[in-house]
C-alpha cells in the first residue's frame, strides 16, 4: 500500500536566517508502522513534521508521501492522505463548537449532512467525547480540546497520521484513552514526543534526532534502554525504567 508510506532523502532545512534545521535526514516508513519521532527541545522534530504535511518544504532533498514527492504543487493532494494533530490543540479548534470543528473536514470533503452526522458521532466515540459535541471548542480543558483535535482529524479518516506532543497536558485518564486509541489505530502514525513511556506503549520503532541529524534508528524496546544515547538528546530513561 504506497499511499501509506513516507520516504524521506537527504533532507535538508535551513530557516529563513540560514539556522540549519535538519542535516541529511533520511528514513522510510512503510505501511501500518508506528514510529516515535525523540529527541530534545530544538532537534527538528516539529520541523520535519511539518516538512512531511507541507507545511514548510526542503531546502534540498526529497520527501515522497504514498509516492507522491512533496512540492507546493502536490501538497493538496497529499494533505488529504495525512491527519496531522498539532502541538497546541487552540492551533487546530477554529469553529464555535466541537461538533462544527469535527464536522469541518467531512463537510469540505462533499459527504453530506446525514454522512457527517454519522462520521462526528463516531470520531467522537473513539476518543471518548462524545458528551462534547454541543460544547464550545474553546471552553474545554485542555485534555478535552486535544480528543476534539484528535476526533477533527480522524473524521478525515487518513492513511497516515502525525502527532506533535499529543500526551502534552493530558491527565492520566485521557493519557490512557489516547494510547488505546493509538494502540488500535492500525495505519502508519509517526509521533514526536518526549513522553517516552508513551512511545514504548504505541510505538515499536523509534527515531533519534540530535541537532537536525538521525542518529539512531531501530526497535522502541532496545533505543529506550540506551542511557548514552538518550543523554545525548538530554532525554531519561522512560519512568518504568528507572531505579529510584
Amino acid at each position: 500500500m504506497s499511499h501509506h508510506t513516507i520516504a524521506v532523502q537527504d533532507v535538508r532545512y535551513n530557516y529563513p536566517d540560514n539556522t540549519q534545521a535538519l542535516q541529511g535526514v533520511s528514513f522510510l516508513i512503510t505501511h501500518g508502522e508506528s514510529v516515535a519521532l525523540i529527541g530534545g527541545n530544538g532537534a527538528g522534530k516539529s520541523t520535519l513534521l511539518s516538512l512531511l504535511v507541507g507545511i514548510v518544504f526542503s531546502t534540498s532533498g526529497s520527501v515522497n508521501v504514498g509516492g507522491l514527492k512533496m512540492t507546493p504543487q502536490a501538497a493538496a493532494d497529499i494533505r488529504r492522505r495525512i491527519g496531522m494533530v498539532f502541538q497546541n490543540p487552540d492551533d487546530q479548534l477554529f469553529m464555535p463548537t466541537v461538533f462544527d470543528d469535527v464536522a469541518f473536514g467531512p463537510l469540505n470533503l462533499g459527504f453530506s449532512t446525514e454522512q457527517t452526522q454519522e462520521i462526528v458521532n463516531k470520531s467522537l466515540e473513539t476518543v471518548g467525547a462524545a458528551h462534547l459535541i454541543r460544547r464550545s471548542s474553546h471552553r474545554l480543558s485542555t485534555g478535552e480540546k486535544r480528543a476534539v483535535s484528535i476526533a477533527s482529524v480522524l473524521s478525515m479518516t487518513p492513511d497516515i497520521l502525525l502527532m506533535d506532543e499529543p500526551t502534552s497536558g493530558l491527565d492520566p485518564w485521557s493519557r490512557r484513552q489516547l494510547t488505546g486509541l493509538l494502540q488500535n489505530f492500525n495505519h502508519t502514525r509517526i509521533i514526536a514526543t518526549h513522553d517516552l513511556d508513551f512511545a514504548m506503549d504505541v510505538c515499536e520503532r523509534t527515531i533519534v534526532l540530535q541537532n537536525g541529524r538521525v542518529v539512531a534508528d531501530g526497535p522502541t524496546s532496545r533505543l529506550l534502554r540506551n542511557e548514552e544515547l538518550l543523554a545525548g538528546s538530554r532525554l531519561e530513561l522512560p519512568l518504568r525504567l528507572q531505579s529510584f
